[in-house]
């Protein structure tokens, strides 16, 4: 398949498994690691949908087509891990998930991920996706507490 990251492509993921960070990816977004993937919470939020997270593989896989069944299932599984946790951490009515490929699929970071979204009644998720806005590691911060505690996985990625 294509590649669509550009050449010398600094991605944020990896670049968070590495220690390093900006405001956009702080260590304490992190609320799962397993062996393959990790979760954290999103740094941008649709405006009735707070404390969206991100399931990532820990290896670099740009998209869907690449990767391998393994870290595929494990990104999966944990997935769902977060997404019932999620229910429980949040109180929220339901989830919803979406994960996207290239540009015409409206992928903009060329790491493969999973959106987690707490649901609540009459929220117009798919309505509002205009409405984004980057939060602080401060906003995100009490959304990595609950739904870390919920999940009881490690959150060190090192």
């Amino acid at each position: 398949m294509p590649t669509h990251e550009p050449a010398g492509y600094d991605c944020p993921f990896c670049r968070l498994q590495r220690g390093g960070h900006d405001d956009h990816n702080q260590p304490g977004d992190v609320v799962a690691v397993t062996e393959l993937a990790y979760a954290r919470i999103s740094p941008k939020w649709w405006s009735a949908n707070p404390g969206a997270a991100l399931v990532i593989p820990r290896g670099h896989h740009e998209n869907l087509y690449d990767i391998p069944a393994a870290v595929g299932h494990a990104v999966w599984d944990l997935t769902q891990r977060v997404a019932v946790a999620m229910r429980t951490a949040y109180d929220c009515a339901g989830t919803s998930t979406r994960q996207h490929n290239e540009p015409a699929g409206n992928q903009d970071v060329w790491h493969l991920h999973v959106h987690v979204f707490p649901r609540h009644a009459d929220d117009r998720l798919y309505e509002q996706h205009r409405s984004t806005r980057w939060v602080t590691a401060d906003e995100r911060a009490p959304y990595a507490e609950r739904l870390s505690a919920a999940l009881g996985l490690p959150r060190e990625l090192g």
